[in-house]
């Protein structure tokens, strides 16, 4: 059985990626922090890891290479949203975004390369945003970490390709999570009718790609930044 690492699994986009690996036939290491899962689904152990903490993802992957032959996946999905002016966000809130969103994604690629390296094989996919690609008005901090993640998995894929392993990204368009909270019924509406297919996409939407890129199917893709969108940013 594949081993796969999911960071952020404990609710939305991330939960939905584990649940999925798991039931095609991944042992997944869900990763949560502030979010707790209350029990291990079929396939899935959870355990926690703030992975803005570099000791804290050593540790993890300390664990990893304890307790399982091989990693094949990793997904990174952990990560945090803010909403508002630039001038309004405080220092420990930016530093929260860069730390979770990008330092995170980073940090748990560093520890991944270092064991897929040596198995000269291995997949990585980073969970990016459409905003990474085209930034986001009151998300100014976030679009710039989600396009420093888009930079990063292309430079990695590269640095990474002649040791068999790939690495993409994928970027979601407006997914129906609790990040959307914030926004009333009429303005998901809106953000729906903005959408060229007509709806608002969902968690298994976003689940699906990357089992693809994952998958043999995809095993001439690498360096790749996949929107997923329903046309919103087109």
């Amino acid at each position: 059985m594949k081993t796969a690492l999911v960071t952020g699994a404990s609710k939305g986009i991330g939960r939905q990626i584990a649940l999925t690996l798991a039931q095609n036939g991944y042992t997944v290491i869900g990763t949560y922090n502030s979010t707790q899962v209350a029990e291990d689904a079929e396939n899935i152990i959870y355990t926690k890891c703030d992975v803005s903490d570099y000791a804290d993802v050593c540790a993890l992957f300390e664990h990893i290479r304890d307790s399982f032959k091989t990693l094949d996946a990793v997904v990174n999905c952990a990560g945090v949203s803010w909403v508002g002016l630039l001038q309004d966000m405080t220092e420990e809130e930016i530093a929260k975004l860069v730390g979770i969103n990008l330092n995170g994604t980073i940090f748990v690629c560093q520890q991944a390369a270092s064991v897929m390296v040596k198995q000269h094989s291995g997949n990585i996919v980073n969970i990016s945003s459409i905003w990474g690609n085209n930034g986001a008005s009151c998300e100014a901090v976030y679009s710039a970490t989600k396009g420093g993640i888009n930079a990063f998995t292309k430079a990695l894929a590269q640095e990474l390709a002649p040791s068999g392993i790939r690495v993409n990204a994928v970027c979601p368009g407006v997914i129906k999570t609790d990040m959307l909270n914030c926004f009333s019924e009429e303005d998901l509406k809106a953000l729906a009718d903005e959408t060229p297919l007509g709806r608002i996409g969902t968690v298994q939407d976003v689940a699906d790609m990357v089992d693809f890129l994952l998958s043999e199917k995809a095993k001439f893709v690498t360096g790749q930044i996949i929107t997923v969108d329903g046309g919103f940013a087109l």
